[in-house]
């Protein structure tokens, strides 16, 4: 979900940029800067963003400079500036940032800190057109770039369900070593209890629950079909996976883990972990898919 887009355009007299920036988040929340003879536009901007991006933390910021000469009426509010600077600092101290270290260009650039006055505050039609273009593009940039990051995601999570999967397969290695260890300790156990303490046909029904409850066949079949379903769901064209494989991912972590506890075995254990790593690295990132 994350990404960076920017465009500009001009009209006459005045150069507009828009910038947007997504991080991560479950819903779509967007916080917009913009100067405030755009503020009519912002439910339009807010409708444009949300269809295309869908969800995550969206920063929207709209700036402009004036071309040419530079008029005699245009002011400094200084006031605004002053008003920015104290909520700053109080930021400061509360987030414990380091101070900016040129007042004078954070200040600047920030909405209604320099205005022109001869210049009317009402946007006519050709400049909100002007503007709602530029925001598609930058929308169109922001998108290419969640593309990119994508196509690297898609790649990484390839490589984690490979890196499973041949753990996996490794399992039955030690399947016949550890069952046979079982039975070992089970013998010397039952060769500490005389005959007469000894229900014959409970034992052999408590040692064959005792079996099966070790055996680990279905939960490898199941972590099987897990990986085939996480990697044909990342295949899939239509939007909106993040939250399945994010799902899928949370049931190949219950099999992992019942597959460590009845192991039984150093070795087969040593493989759960490199497994539950694996895992982890590919939770972290699928809350970065949409």
């Amino acid at each position: 979900m994350t990404g960076f887009g920017k465009a500009t355009t001009q009209i006459p007299g005045k150069k507009i940029t828009v910038e947007l920036k997504s991080l991560n988040s479950k819903q779509f929340d967007m916080q917009a800067r913009t100067p405030s003879a755009y503020r009519e536009l912002e439910l339009e901007m807010r409708r444009r963003v949300a269809a295309r991006l869908e969800r995550g933390k969206i920063d929207l910021t709209i700036t402009y400079e004036t071309l040419g000469q530079a008029d005699s009426n245009t002011k400094i509010d200084s006031e605004t500036a002053k008003v920015y600077m104290q909520q700053i600092k109080q930021m400061q101290k509360e987030l414990g940032l380091p101070e900016p270290a040129d007042w004078y260009q954070v200040l600047m650039r920030l909405p209604d800190v320099v205005h022109s006055e001869s210049v009317s505050t009402a946007v006519d039609s050709e400049e909100s057109k002007a503007v709602l273009k530029a925001l598609d593009e930058a929308i169109e940039a922001l998108m290419n770039h969640r593309r990119e990051e994508g196509k690297k995601l898609e790649d990484f999570f390839a490589k984690r369900l490979r890196n499973i999967t041949d753990l996996l397969t490794e399992i039955p290695r030690w399947e016949k070593e550890r069952v046979e260890r079982i039975y070992a300790r089970l013998e010397e156990a039952l060769q500490n209890i005389s005959n007469e303490q000894i229900d014959r046909g409970r034992l052999e029904q408590e040692m064959i629950f005792y079996i099966e409850k070790l055996d680990v066949s279905e939960e490898r079949q199941r972590l099987g079909q897990h990986l085939i379903y996480f990697a044909e769901t990342m295949a899939l064209t239509t939007p909106g996976q993040g939250k399945k494989l994010g799902f899928i991912s949370q049931e190949m972590g219950r099999e992992i883990n019942t597959l460590g506890s009845k192991s039984n075995h150093a070795d087969m254990q040593k493989q759960v972990v490199k497994m539950k790593d694996e895992l982890e690295q590919i939770k972290e990132q699928v809350l970065n898919v949409m």
